[in-house]
């Protein structure tokens, strides 16, 4: 299964490097979604696989191998803004050229708790750069039901549009995710993409892909992105790619994400 693209209802052009659209996903869209990627998302099948090779050589009895399968298969319940994100990363994974190699979770000692930081954190392809197409990609996600356009979770402190204007403004904050994402290069099946990243970002520091992307179960409105990203135009480096992105679910659907994306998981098990 894999992620519609949707239909878009509108798009905004508030200059060269900056852009806003709004997509809508249907019912058979959206389920589709949760139980495909979003779900391997949430459930991190990629990590899981990957400790499941780690460990297996190590097993030697029955009950070894139970205990193993029981590691693996735990899981904490999902809440709607998880699930929100995962659609999100789920989304420009497949439709932006983007990839997030590195599932927050991991880096969760307590399972309940919530990840700090850039939300979504990992690259761009590019076909036509001359270092073989690799700029970083960084994302904020946020999932919001209230009837207001835009929502708070957009214009409160903290809220989207100040977290992509930190990630365009603060050489600090893209640094820190670069070493973020160094600590977790070394020998694996993506280094050579960071490094290639890396290198661009070394040339030239305001050369990265910064998405915001607003989850919500409203009928559409323009208002949701459209003055963000005016103001986000404003100063924004010529080589700073700032894409806003309103998913639009079906009406009032948030509240129960959490409990379909749960019984998605339950099937796949």
């Amino acid at each position: 299964m894999s992620t519609a693209k949707g239909q878009e209802v509108y798009t905004i052009s508030a200059a060269t490097s900056v852009v806003a659209c709004g997509v809508i996903l249907s019912e058979d869209e959206l389920g589709e979604a949760l139980n495909g990627p979003v779900i391997s998302i949430l459930r991190d099948d990629l990590g899981n696989a990957q400790v499941e090779m780690l460990l297996t050589s190590l097993v030697t009895t029955e009950f070894e191998q139970e205990r193993l399968q029981a590691a693996l298969d735990a899981t904490t319940d999902p809440e709607d803004w998880r699930v929100g994100e995962a659609l999100a990363e789920a989304y420009l994974t497949e439709h932006r050229d983007c990839e997030f190699p590195w599932h927050g979770g991991r880096d969760l000692k307590n399972p309940k708790a919530s990840a700090a930081g850039t939300d979504l954190v990992g690259f761009q392809r590019d076909s036509d750069a001359s270092d073989a197409g690799a700029r970083f990609a960084f994302g904020e996600v946020k999932t919001s039901c209230e009837e207001k356009f835009p929502p708070q979770v957009v214009t409160s402190r903290h809220g989207l549009s100040e977290q992509v204007e930190l990630l365009r403004d603060s050489c600090e904050t893209k640094n820190h995710l670069l070493k973020y994402l160094a600590y977790k290069a070394k020998a694996s099946v993506w280094e050579d993409t960071f490094k290639r990243a890396a290198k661009r970002y070394l040339a030239e520091p305001t050369d990265v892909a910064l998405f915001g992307v607003l989850v919500r179960d409203v009928v559409p409105s323009e208002l949701d992105v459209r003055a963000r990203a005016h103001a986000l135009a404003k100063n924004c480096p010529p080589a700073t790619a700032i894409e806003l992105r309103a998913l639009y679910l079906p009406s009032k659907c948030i509240p129960s994400l959490a409990s379909r994306a749960k019984a998605a998981m339950a099937v796949g098990k």
